[in-house]
């Protein structure tokens, strides 16, 4: 007898679904207070206490109803807050005049040593060239030139960022390596390299990033971690960084930018998910008991191992999506790509791939009822 329940923090109200018991275990009798539900039925007694953030209403329970193959659903009132650290964001954590180390994000690597950081600053919108014109009386002073940092400076943009790689900052080795890129002609079929090389990390082989031609790099921020000098580096599950940085940046540009929609591309240039975020407020409560539920797919992955009547609670983003890799949903996919109104999220294309069966596996983890929302399947990005 295990549970979901996904809570709304703006409007205080919960969604409750006792999992769908075993066959020929109804009836069952449901006990509620504010902090423990007990259910017990012919064969088992279990007792759930709740986190000491969540206060249930058990008097303003309504909606209940047994839903084939969920389980036993209800809604309610609950009081609910969490404050737990998060991943630290990019543009929140990195200071001018600090020095700093690049670390590879997967292995834990020095990538970048001792690097002061004098001027910190973030990247306008992708757009921002073509919107000079409309605010210049007199021709455009930034035309044909490209924002590059300096040789302290580090630019912050959605999903990268921007920064002058020395020789001497690098960990000796190198631990650097650039690998070039090939892009097809249309009208050739033989390859032409292209001007950006890889910045592949030596011992994992993560690809981390992208040098040019006047020596600018760009670190993705779903590759790499960015420690003040001194600290001890701290190892992230790999699934729990991507998730808490993806639900960040989609947070952050939902409420900069006011949109809601976003493409999610490689570096390749192909779109590999169609993401629209719905619920920025949500807080997931899951018990965690049932083996067979934790090998097919937790949403607290990573988390440290909990007791049969202990759950696990963490913030969370709610989003829709839809999968755009074999020729799927070429229409809709083409379709938003032309929409202003989308913004598009370029990753390393083998991080598209990892984010897509994250996505998947929630959805898998969900109840039945809730892992469908009109046409987009439905997923909880955890932060």
């Amino acid at each position: 007898m295990d549970i979901f329940l996904e809570i709304r923090k703006r409007l205080q109200s919960a969604l409750l679904i006792i999992r769908e018991p075993k066959q020929g275990s109804l009836p069952m009798d449901v006990s509620l207070t504010p902090s423990v539900l007990k259910m017990k039925n012919l064969e088992e007694c279990r007792e759930i206490k709740f986190p000491a953030e969540v206060r249930l209403v058990p008097s303003s329970l309504r909606g209940l109803q047994y839903v084939s193959g969920d389980g036993i659903h209800m809604r309610l009132l609950v009081q609910a807050d969490l404050n737990k650290k998060l991943v630290s964001a990019l543009n929140q954590s990195l200071q001018a005049s600090k020095c700093y180390v690049f670390h590879c994000q997967t292995c834990g690597e020095i990538i970048v040593k001792e690097r002061k950081l004098l001027r910190v600053l973030p990247l306008p919108s992708e757009n921002w060239n073509a919107l000079v014109e409309e605010w210049c009386c007199h021709p455009d002073p930034f035309a044909n030139k490209p924002l590059h940092p300096g040789e302290n400076d580090c630019f912050i943009g959605d999903t990268h960022l921007l920064v002058k790689v020395r020789s001497d900052s690098c960990m000796p080795g190198p631990e650097i390596a650039q690998a070039e890129t090939h892009q097809l002609s249309e009208s050739h079929s033989e390859s032409k390299p292209k001007a950006n090389t890889k910045i592949i990390c030596k011992r994992c082989k993560a690809m981390l990033g992208e040098t040019d031609s006047s020596g600018t790099t760009k670190f993705y921020i779903t590759e790499i971690i960015i420690q003040p000098s001194g600290r001890d580096f701290d190892m992230i599950p790999r699934s729990q960084f991507v998730q808490s940085v993806i639900a960040q940046c989609l947070v952050e540009l939902s409420s900069a930018r006011s949109t809601f929609r976003f493409t999610v591309q490689g570096h390749d240039g192909k779109t590999y998910i169609l993401v629209w975020l719905l619920n920025s407020d949500s807080l997931l409560i899951e018990s965690l008991r049932n083996s067979e539920n934790i090998q097919a797919f937790s949403l607290f992955e990573g988390t440290e191992s909990l007791d049969s009547n202990n759950i696990g609670i963490r913030n969370a983003v709610k989003i829709l999506f839809h999968p755009c890799i074999k020729n799927r949903n070429i229409e809709l996919t083409s379709s938003w790509e032309n929409d202003i109104g989308v913004h598009s999220l370029v990753l390393p294309s083998h991080t598209c791939l990892e984010l897509l069966l994250i996505l998947l596996k929630s959805n898998h983890s969900l109840p039945p009822s809730l892992q469908y929302m009109n046409s987009f399947q439905v997923a909880f990005l955890k932060m």
